[in-house]
């Protein structure tokens, strides 16, 4: 999965792209097919806008479904925090929505006589 950080007006703290890219990671365990991840970070300079200066909007591409989480906080990692628990519920309904229930009737299922 590649993960592509685009940052506007902002500066990120030093270790955001690590952990970013630890929690992005994780979500492979979904099994849902991404290939492409793009994290988006703005930041607001207006300082009326202080709790919600830093917003970061995460988009997902690939054969899978579009997933698009938009957060924003006092700092980027809070606001990252927010949008990955967004694209973590999606995934998590797209995944248990693709299981498969395989459902045969009892009857069709061959028995040993031996064990009657």
């Amino acid at each position: 999965m590649e993960i592509i950080f685009h940052l506007r007006k902002a500066t990120i703290a030093a270790d955001f792209k690590k952990i970013a890219t630890e929690k992005i990671n994780s979500l492979q365990r979904l099994h849902v097919k991404v290939d492409r991840i793009e994290v988006e970070v703005i930041h607001e300079g207006n300082p009326s806008q202080g709790k919600r200066s830093h917003t970061v909007i995460i988009t997902s591409h690939g054969a899978g479904p579009l997933l698009r989480a938009e957060a924003a906080a006092f700092n980027d990692l809070a606001a990252f925090d927010e949008a990955i628990r967004k694209v973590e519920l999606q995934l998590r309904k797209r995944h248990e929505r693709s299981t498969e229930h395989k459902r045969e009737s009892v009857r069709l299922i061959p028995v040993d006589p031996d064990l009657i």
